[in-house]
């Protein structure tokens, strides 16, 4: 009987181990990782190919330059200056000399031969270098430039930067290299107006671009990071320096030899002399940056009309020319009651320096800030002719030191302030709060940091010329906020209008008696005291300032038509011998404002209104804090309290059952703001 065989055993592999969780995560990440990889690059080639559709052909790129005229108007509709780009002679690639694509592809582009119009070799770099040494680095390709130069904005967005990749990709599909550089070096922007090559050469070298030397070609290469900065025009030294990078740049990447490196001579290069600019230029360049603000057309030719009087700019001009000291800078401010400014002057010389002083340097103020330790004494309660007196005074370990190291003994506040006693403003900013005067300051417009220590009172807070101006033009407008402001209207060539002012309704700032005694003060200042320089024959008012070791000096005042702001010192803050505020700036106003209001019939200024009688004295306070007490103030010998004298009357009957007049009233009769709470001291 036959035995069946066992059935054969079939080994089978052990199973696998299940996948950790881990393990499974990354390589869904990665599936999903190269999916979206995978749409994202057909996304980019679609959109490159929409792109080169839309492209205009490289003749059109050649009849279409960049750039936007601006034609800037005075008060009188005469034209002050025409602003725009300024083109030679389109280059082609072959006339383009070697050293100057050289130049440009070193300092902007090294690698612009090898990449396809973005280089994520040259991201990668600067994304290291941003990362690591905490600096911004460009990576922007000479064709990414062109892309933006030439179809986009300079706004700094993603979304923007993206465009700009798409559209370099494209450019680099449809056009060679050769065509590229041509587009670029033809249209890109060179400062002083200047678009292309040939348009900068003979801007800054006086000669076509087909004759640049390796200098030259340095020069204009290096304009590109930040023509402002670095044109000749503006500063030739630096634009030197740039050029001297450029060069090492060059070496560095072989497109010229150490020996021709070390041959290149700037010290030797001259520069074509340039086009002396009126000083009208630092009103203008004031205007244009607003005027960005103002409309976003970019395209059109504009025309924007403005306050500036071009007979006041001038007497304004010379008044600075002839009286600012040697070695110093000056400038003046002047606007009309409603703010329109009428006058700017920048500084001496805008060619040699562009740098607008009367709007942007911040320098200390020395006396003439005491507008607000005067302001906020008369708001509690002080009288032009209470007495007080000049005496020593320590505050907290420091001691102020008048003129001369002199003290008069009793004078009346008028007196004071017409002598500018340095005693005396202190111990009013000691009587209201050194907070109370800062407030003061910030609610007649001044926006840079206070220090809030005892020195305030004397103008230890930087400040600029414009927004003091404006502070001083508030008192002359009768305590009414003044706003100023130069640009009434925009329109296109076409005649489209883009913008037209309105005028704003102003804050009251403080009661109107208020503004009519401080007046009083700044009236005295010049009739008798530090301000006489400053006389026109007619009524003014104005307060002098000098700082410390003679470094500033301040002027500003007003007639019924204008007020005016002159400051004059050094850029380095160096002193300046016998630099007062009462000398040179004083007699610069003059000079100007001699001529600026003498068509005109003289007006007497506003130096007494009466405070409302609603049963509480005349020098009572108005703007927000009545006295507890009609008594004196008290007398004090060091120690610093205030001894002001001023002169009071019995209450009479009835006055406990009037209206209290505090800032309720106030606000509800000159329908203004209510005031500010109690700012914490600034951190400066």
């Amino acid at each position: 009987m036959a035995t069946a065989s066992p059935r054969t055993a079939v080994r089978r592999p052990p199973p696998k181990p299940p996948r950790g969780g881990f393990s499974a995560f990354m390589i869904g990440l990665l599936k999903w990782g190269g999916a979206i990889i995978l749409l994202a690059v057909i996304g980019l080639g679609i959109s490159v190919a929409i792109a080169m559709g839309s492209l205009p052909g490289f003749d059109e790129l050649k009849r279409s330059p960049n750039g936007q005229s601006v034609e800037i108007r005075g008060a009188d509709n005469s034209v002050l200056v025409s602003l725009g780009p300024s083109y030679g002679e389109w280059l082609p690639f072959a006339r383009i000399p070697k050293t100057m694509t050289a130049a440009m592809i070193a300092v902007e582009d090294r690698r612009f031969y090898y990449h396809p119009g973005v280089d994520p070799i040259g991201m990668a770099r600067s994304l290291r270098s941003n990362a690591t040494r905490g600096t911004r680095q460009g990576a922007s390709t000479i064709t990414q430039q062109l892309a933006r130069n030439v179809f986009l904005t300079s706004n700094q967005t993603y979304s923007r930067k993206i465009r700009e990749a798409v559209i370099a990709l494209a450019i680099e599909r449809k056009f060679t290299k050769e065509a590229i550089l041509e587009l670029y070096l033809n249209r890109v922007y060179f400062g002083g107006g200047a678009y292309g090559i040939d348009a900068a050469s003979r801007k800054f070298f006086g000669h076509p671009a087909e004759t640049l030397s390796l200098e030259e070609a340095a020069i204009i290469a290096g304009l590109v990071k930040a023509p402002s900065r670095y044109a000749p025009s503006a500063d030739p030294v630096r634009a030197r320096d740039r050029a001297s990078v450029v060069i090492k740049t060059m070496e560095d990447s072989g497109a010229i030899t150490p020996a021709q490196a070390a041959a290149a001579d700037f010290a030797s290069l001259r520069f074509a002399p340039q086009e002396r600019q009126s000083g009208v230029r630092y009103f203008t360049d004031w205007v244009l940056a607003q005027v960005e603000n103002l409309t976003d057309e970019a395209v059109e030719p504009l025309s924007v009309s403005t306050t500036l009087d071009p007979a006041g700019q001038r007497y304004a001009e010379a008044a600075i020319a002839a009286e600012s000291p040697a070695g110093a800078q000056g400038a003046l401010v002047s606007m009309a009651r409603d703010g329109a400014v009428k006058a700017m002057v920048g500084g001496r010389d805008y060619v040699a320096s562009n740098y607008n002083r009367a709007v942007a340097a911040r320098r200390q103020p020395g006396s003439s800030w005491k507008l607000f330790d005067y302001l906020a004494a008369i708001e509690d309660g002080v009288e032009p002719d209470d007495t007080i007196v000049d005496g020593p005074v320590t505050i907290d370990g420091w001691s102020p030191h008048n003129f001369g190291n002199s003290y008069a003994g009793t004078v009346t506040v008028r007196h004071a302030f017409a002598e500018s006693i340095n005693t005396v403003a202190v111990k009013l900013a000691q009587r209201v709060g050194f907070d109370t005067v800062a407030d003061v300051a910030r609610r007649f417009g001044i926006t840079t940091p206070i220090d809030r220590r005892p020195a305030m009172a004397l103008g230890a807070s930087d400040v600029e010329l414009l927004e003091l101006t404006t502070a001083y033009a508030g008192v002359a407008n009768q305590g009414v906020e003044t706003r100023p402001y130069a640009i009434t209207r925009i329109a296109t060539a076409s005649g489209k209008v883009l913008y037209t002012r309105e005028a704003p309704s102003p804050r009251v700032l403080v009661a109107p008696y208020v503004a009519a005694k401080m007046t009083d003060l700044l009236k005295a200042a010049v009739e008798t005291g530090t301000g006489r320089n400053a006389q026109i024959g007619r009524p003014l008012a104005g307060k002098t300032g000098t700082t410390s070791s003679y470094k500033d000096g301040w002027f500003i005042g007003f007639t019924n038509e204008l007020t005016t702001g002159v400051w004059m010192g050094r850029d380095d803050a160096k002193p300046v011998a016998s630099l007062q505020g009462g000398r040179a700036p004083a007699r610069a106003f003059a000079a100007y404002m001699a001529r600026a209001v003498g068509g005109t019939p003289p007006a007497p200024l506003t130096t007494d209104v009466a405070a409302p009688d609603l049963g509480l004295e005349p020098d009572d306070q108005v703007y927000g804090l009545v006295p507890d007490s009609a008594a004196p103030g008290v007398t004090s010998d060091n120690s610093g309290e205030v001894d002001v004298q001023p002169r009071r009357r019995d209450p009479a009957p009835g006055d406990e059952d009037q209206p209290r007049l505090d800032d309720r009233w106030l606000n509800d009769t000159l329908n203004a703001p209510a005031p500010r709470q109690q700012r914490s001291p600034d951190p400066y």
